[in-house]
């Protein structure tokens, strides 16, 4: 008897199935165990425009200041030449989108953004390591998307669908671009956690940030971590999430015994299999030497993803210029001076 065909390396993904990850589909269906966020949608048919615009630059208005007028006595609209008008790049204003995420801000307090599927995580580098991605007003929200080469993916149907099977360019009104506020938290990231499952099986968990822990090596905290990480998933996830393949970010509690759903991503080539390869993965679905899932902790500060000392995407996540800027600075004197750099530069493109 012929043995069964081994597992391709991705499973075949339909544009359908891509769009059943997307923050406002799941979310509804986990929010229970979930990091509280709001959807707005639909955006404002400009806000895409914005996205794409090479400016970096924010909306006027979605600064948590007074309005000023920039015009002297002397100054008035009617002194400026139609000629100049049709020359002036374009100019930005949501005022309604502004208020929506006003009121998100005002019942959390704080919130860290996103689109559809992506978050702005090489945009870290904005403020200080103490508050990553913390944001307190629109602008900030508008500052770290518009300074991420990550959310570009999710700006337009081209790149969101095209590792699908079924993808033809030419149709994409079923994608609708929208903005997720989640609420911020000072997240302990040794606590955060990939999970991988595929044909409806946990295979496969890994630590999400790629640094040393010490206590993760300890056998009773991994064991402890890979039963909590177990028990949800049989107890929350699989009973309610109907896809066979999906990689799952999780956020354990303090005490590693509960745990939160932090995002849902999709079983493909995109998502970072972090301390295993996908030949790693597709390997565990055809074998029975190990009991699954499989744990992998980076055991070791000579590990050689610590040893890079550098993010996997640094060349995403400063600058040039940032790095000139700031060159003999501390790293905190050098976050609050090239945020408020940028915010002077911001505040002068829109004058």
């Amino acid at each position: 008897m012929a043995s069964p065909a081994p597992p391709n390396l991705f499973p075949d993904l339909r544009c359908e199935d891509v769009l059943q990850f997307q923050h406002s589909v799941w979310y509804p269906i986990f929010a229970r165990i979930a990091i509280k966020a709001k959807t707005i949608r639909p955006l404002p048919l400009e806000f895409s425009q914005y996205m794409h615009d090479d400016r970096v630059m924010v909306p006027e208005g979605s600064e948590n200041i007074l309005a000023e007028s920039y015009l002297s006595d002397s100054e008035s609209a009617s002194d400026e030449h139609e000629d100049q008008d049709e020359t002036r790049p374009p100019h930005y204003s949501f005022p309604e989108l502004d208020a929506q995420i006003r009121a998100v801000i005002e019942e959390y307090d704080a919130v860290f953004p996103k689109l559809n599927f992506t978050s702005p995580q090489d945009s870290m580098w904005l403020l200080p390591s103490s508050t990553p991605l913390k944001c307190t007003s629109p602008a900030d929200v508008y500052l770290i998307l518009k300074s991420s080469d990550f959310v570009t993916h999710d700006l337009l149907a081209s790149s969101v669908f095209e590792d699908c099977v079924d993808f033809i360019p030419e149709i994409d009104s079923q994608y609708e671009l929208e903005l997720v506020l989640k609420k911020w938290y000072s997240m302990d990231r040794s606590r955060e956690f990939r999970c991988f499952v595929r044909e409806g099986r946990l295979i496969g968990i890994t630590q999400r940030d790629p640094v040393y822990y010490e206590y993760l090596t300890d056998v009773s905290n991994s064991n402890k971590i890979r039963s909590a990480i177990l028990k949800l998933w049989t107890a929350e996830i699989e009973p309610r999430w109907p896809h066979p393949d999906y990689i799952v970010d999780l956020l354990l509690t303090r005490n590693l015994e509960k745990g939160h759903i932090v995002d849902l991503n999709p079983y493909g080539p995109k998502t970072d299999p972090v301390l295993f390869s996908f030949e790693d993965l597709r390997d565990l679905m055809e074998t029975s030497s190990q009991e699954l899932p499989v744990f992998r902790v980076i055991d070791s500060p000579s590990h050689p993803l610590v040893n890079r000392n550098a993010p996997k995407h640094q060349h995403n996540m400063v600058p040039l210029d940032a790095l000139a800027f700031g060159s003999g600075q501390d790293p905190k004197s050098l976050s609050r001076n090239l945020a408020d750099a940028i915010m002077q530069s911001v505040r002068s493109d829109n004058v």
